[in-house]
């Protein structure tokens, strides 16, 4: 630690009468007081007269030590304090003067146990160096990593889509105004609240609003359950990535052990024609064709999936094991990504975040020149502004915008807490959601010169080849990339794309729900490895079910009842907390502390009216159009609603049973309960800000403290405040100008 890093107290107890002195951020210094001197006036003085005395050796005798024991005198602690050990010095700044006085109490405190790093075995008093939270090595990292999570898979087959359906160029209407006024206020308040708190989403809502403290366990089942389908997707991708590396590809034509008497195969003809489809050979125009099917979606469908008429949720089938291997494959990836924390995920962002881009960029400038691609373009681009008028457009672009960008997942919350305290995040907000949005655009152009050429070579429709769902990018895409000259090494790029694409916003599921636990839970912090093994066992296991034959109902099952209504319940009660509870005054100040500017009106507005609005706006229309599940055909029985109505009420349900706990531990009535957890706990003064320089600790310091003392007298200069009784774990001395 350097001379000028930042420096702050925090006084706790503990069963061994620990006082703990917290420096450089999550740096904890422990001192354990075995002997304490009650003599009158005796003072404790840290310095000699060359001010490089050490208190490794220093006595403090005591009278009467018992459970309780007094500090009925002041004791003077002084300037300047100097530790040496292992041959290294640290200073506690200049801490002026400040007096303690009264009982301290031998109450034992469970949560001590998150501060104690080392205990003292002697006389003497102790000074050990704990775990600085860890940081990104670069600010690339950073922007890399939440890029890498907002920008993916539905990047590129969901909003081109909805582009299409919603009036072309039209739809950028609604959807601009949702980003602007929903999307990017909700982006910068997560990114914001995590570097202002330093801690995942769990421990940040506790101290926000420790009533909601049960907002942060429900996004992290909501992060949780979406790992669950979304992994799946990342191992078909990699399945196709292996099945590329062969000169013919195997889903560019029939005649394979999967495919079936209806398919046609096309690959070798173009619009004049004819097809073959089974051993006979019929004009393109043929109208007989209506349960025809093509190569590559029976290699999905019959290959990959191993899909029977007889599957489904409740007849699963056997596994097919090369997709279990090949999502086994993406656990590992994931797991020597994630186990030693940012400072791997950082590097292989580099990768995974970049490589999207030149693949997009070849794929433009190489579906351009196809045939039909500029009525694939038009189909795109084209306005169709009476579309507007109905409710549906800006529904699908307030749906799109906030699940592109991820607020709700605790994924940007955990990877800000990360970040230096001073980063300037409302730039990094800016510029990762821009980022997203004109990557959207541009997957929509590659897209649909890749559909304009298909419906050319099918001789059909644009609509008849536009697809909403992951089948799209399993089915349409290899038959044109099949089709075109390196097909081989335009596939190995294709999926590869795809592969990285959804790892990075696998990392970033994986990681808020590592960050959440760890920060509240420090025996997760200590095993971490072990932790995210765990973890990504357990997902094998849910994998090893969606592997089976009918393992696509239980993908579809997982992927329409998890996620959506849970998230947008926890962004609303995010959004109510810090504009009404929190107050949204307070937390732009949080920011200005932050970034030395204040947010403006735009910003008060949008987070305290546009946003709560812009969700309830998501969740009305979406129950009122609520429909049973169902996959094609397939209607699911009432017991798999249930199940996943269970899955969702878990998460939703997170929020009032940790309330109903939280207002059961704390003492008072029912309304001084209330209005203790609705106001924001202590450590919302954020470490990094306390203490910057000896100029600073010299000017007004305010003691916040714990069960150690029941009351502090303190010199005019230092202003006892308040503690919270919902996180009695985290009080420090502070700087509050």
């Amino acid at each position: 630690m350097s001379m000028s890093d930042p420096v702050y107290l925090v006084v706790k107890n503990t069963p061994d009468k620990e006082i703990i002195l917290q420096e450089s951020k999550d740096n904890y210094v422990n001192t354990t007081l075995d002997k304490i001197n009650t003599n009158n006036n005796d003072i404790v003085n840290s310095n000699s007269t060359n001010n490089t005395d050490t208190i490794n050796n220093e006595h403090i005798t005591h009278n009467n030590f018992s459970s309780n024991f007094s500090m009925n005198n002041e004791k003077l602690v002084q300037k300047t304090l100097f530790v040496n050990k292992k041959s290294k010095k640290y200073k506690l700044k200049n801490l002026k003067q400040f007096k303690l006085s009264n009982q301290c109490t031998n109450e034992h405190d469970h949560h001590s146990k998150k501060f104690g790093e080392e205990k003292s075995s002697n006389n003497n008093v102790e000074i050990t160096e704990g775990k600085q939270r860890d940081k990104w090595n670069k600010k690339m990292d950073f922007l890399l990593s939440v890029i890498g999570f907002a920008v993916d898979l539905a990047n590129v087959w969901r909003f081109p889509y909805l582009c299409y359906k919603n009036g072309g160029g039209a739809f950028l209407i609604p959807y601009g105004l949702m980003l602007i006024f929903g999307g990017i206020p909700l982006f910068y308040m997560e990114l914001a609240l995590g570097q202002f708190i330093r801690k995942g989403a769990i421990t940040s809502w506790g101290r926000v609003c420790p009533l909601l403290k049960g907002v942060g366990y429900s996004v992290v089942l909501v992060a949780f359950y979406t790992d669950w389908f979304y992994n799946m997707i990342i191992a078909w991708s990699l399945y196709y990535f292996g099945a590329s590396f062969t000169f013919n590809l195997p889903w560019m034509s029939c005649g394979n052990a999967w495919n079936t008497k209806t398919c046609v195969d096309f690959h070798l003809i173009n619009n004049d024609s004819n097809l073959t489809w089974g051993n006979v050979s019929m004009p393109n125009s043929y109208t007989l064709m209506e349960n025809k099917t093509f190569p590559v979606e029976e290699f999905f469908s019959n290959q990959v999936l191993g899909r029977t008429k007889d599957t489904n949720v409740e007849n699963p089938g056997r596994i097919q094991w090369q997709v279990l291997l090949c999502f086994v494959a993406v656990m590992v990836i994931c797991y020597f990504s994630l186990w030693k924390g940012i400072h791997t995920s950082g590097k292989v962002v580099w990768f995974t975040a970049l490589f999207p881009y030149v693949v997009l960029i070849i794929f433009l400038f190489r579906g351009i020149t196809l045939p039909g691609s500029t009525n694939g373009i038009y189909h795109y681009i084209w306005p169709n502004i009476k579309k507007l008028k109905y409710a549906e457009p800006w529904v699908d672009a307030a749906t799109q915008i906030f699940f592109s960008l991820g607020p709700g997942f605790g994924v940007l919350m955990a990877y800000a807490s990360y970040n230096e305290f001073h980063n300037n995040v409302y730039r990094d907000a800016l510029i990762v959601a821009t980022i997203n949005s004109l990557t959207s655009l541009l997957s929509g152009f590659v897209v649909f010169t890749l559909l304009g050429y298909m419906a050319y070579k099918r001789n059909v429709l644009v609509l008849d080849v536009v697809k909403d769902d992951p089948v799209l990018v399993f089915s349409v895409y290899p038959e044109a990339l099949s089709t075109l000259p390196g097909s081989t090494y335009l596939s190995i790029c294709f999926f590869l794309m795809l592969l990285t694409l959804g790892l990075d916003s696998s990392f970033g599921g994986s990681e808020a729900v590592i960050t959440a636990l760890s920060d509240e839970y420090p025996i997760i912090a200590n095993h971490r490895e072990l932790f995210v093994l765990g973890l990504f066992t357990f997902y094998i296991g849910v994998g090893a079910l969606e592997s089976t034959q009918g393992g696509i109902y239980w993908f579809h099952l997982f992927e329409r009842t998890c996620v959506e209504y849970p998230i947008l319940l926890a962004v609303l009660c995010e959004t109510v907390c810090i504009a009404w509870i929190y107050g949204v005054d307070r937390f732009r100040q949080n920011i200005k502390q932050m970034l030395g500017f204040q947010p403006g009106i735009f910003w008060k507005i949008c987070w305290k009216f546009i946003a709560p609005l812009f969700i309830l706006f998501n969740i009305t229309y979406g129950l009122s159009n609520y429909q049973p599940l169902q996959l094609g055909d397939y209607t699911y029985p009432m017991w798999a609603n249930l199940l996943g109505g269970i899955f969702s009420g878990s998460a939703i349900l997170a929020i009032p049973f940790v309330a109903i706990i939280q207002i059961l531990r704390t003492k008072g009535t029912f309304l001084e309960r209330i209005k203790k957890l609705i106001k924001p706990d202590d450590c919302m003064e954020n470490d990094e800000f306390l203490i910057k320089d000896e100029q600073t600790i010299n000017k007004k310091m305010p003691i916040s403290y714990s069960d150690t003392f029941n009351s502090i007298k303190s010199p005019s200069y230092l202003t006892k405040v308040q503690p919270t009784n919902s996180i009695p774990n985290c009080h420090k001395f502070n700087t509050n100008e």
